[in-house]
């Protein structure tokens, strides 16, 4: 079992202070944040991909550049990259980079993104939103398998017999496909044979079991031995020493956060209740003492099969030496607890 942190590099308002902290700060504190997850024998620490101002996560392979000469393990990965409306060369020139700088820790997440900031910004229209990611995730595994490419499509210029440079240290450098649950999503993963994350970040996980069957047998009926495919979940949480006192500290800056995004999108506003389901047994979230959050991802790990979990941590903005503590109990507490299991 790989267990890490993933984060979207958020700043937004500190729901006690009210005071919202800089880009620059926040991006120096996720970089220490990413050290002391492989000082404490974290795998993996993912970044997301955003561009709006309560994220300063819009370049995540120069975030995870900035860790990579000072850590020594710990895999170094997008959590998503918004594939469909990036240029997969340059995507494909920044993580070999990465992998050169880490010494062959670099992966990519590719994923469409829940949010659709990048689609205008970088002049996509949100009609070709499937159309985008298919041809760009076709390309992207070209350039990861031949050194030398010739590309047409119909979102791209074409080029003939190009090589793209530097070639990453990894072969092949790891893809793996990012969904919210979308079944197609899942089935292409299968088909191309590449490893799956799947996003649980609110109700019952286990409603996401069926996924399971249906992207090992797309892989079986592509000729991929199903196998050896990894399956990933990533799910919001906070640990600390005690259950209350994480349950205490998670809950304002997550009501906070999804009280603006139920603003944004029209939904309803977010309740205490609903918090308090989502952290038992049968919720989406990972939230209370190391025992408490290793007990649930054992759990949940029997049944979706998953051999990667990611804590997402912070949601919303939470001081940075309580993510920092989170960060020590899941290295040093939880994770010696799951794997021993």
């Amino acid at each position: 079992m790989e267990i890490g942190i993933d984060t979207f590099i958020e700043t937004t308002p500190d729901v006690q202070t009210g005071e919202t902290i800089s880009h620059a700060e926040r991006l120096r504190q996720v970089v220490e944040e990413i050290v002391l997850a492989d000082q404490v024998g974290l795998d993996v620490f993912g970044i997301g991909e955003h561009h709006r101002k309560d994220f300063a996560d819009s370049a995540s392979a120069l975030v995870l550049a900035a860790a990579a000469p000072i850590t020594e393990t710990i895999r170094l990965t997008s959590s998503v990259t918004v594939l469909s409306a990036a240029d997969p060369v340059r995507v494909f020139q920044q993580f070999a980079t990465l992998d050169g700088l880490s010494n062959g820790r670099a992966e990519i997440i590719a994923g469409r993104g829940s949010l659709v900031d990048a689609f205008p910004l970088f002049g996509y229209d949100l009609n070709d939103y499937e159309d985008l990611f298919d041809e760009k995730l076709e390309l992207l595994l070209k350039l990861r398998d031949s050194e030398k490419v010739t590309w047409r499509g119909g979102h791209r210029p074409a080029f003939k017999d190009l090589g793209v440079y530097p070639r990453p240290v990894q072969n092949p450098l790891p893809v793996w496909i990012g969904s919210g649950g979308n079944p197609d999503s899942v089935i292409r993963a299968g088909t191309l044979g590449l490893p799956l994350v799947l996003a649980i970040i609110g109700g019952n996980p286990l409603r996401f079991a069926p996924l399971v069957p249906l992207y090992k047998n797309a892989a079986t009926r592509a000729g991929h031995d199903a196998s050896k495919l990894k399956i990933a979940v990533h799910s919001l949480g906070f640990i600390a020493e005690s259950t209350t006192e994480a349950v205490d500290k998670f809950f304002p800056p997550t009501q906070a956060f999804l009280n603006s995004m139920s603003k944004e999108r029209g939904w309803g506003q977010y309740s205490r209740a609903q918090f308090d389901a989502e952290c038992s047994l049968e919720g989406a979230y990972y939230v209370g003492d190391p025992e408490t959050v290793a007990n649930k991802i054992v759990h949940m790990s029997k049944h979706l099969g998953f051999s990667r979990f990611f804590l997402h941590l912070p949601i919303g903005t939470m001081p940075h030496e309580d993510v920092m503590k989170a960060i020590e109990l899941l290295g040093t507490e939880v994770a010696p607890r799951v794997r021993d299991r």
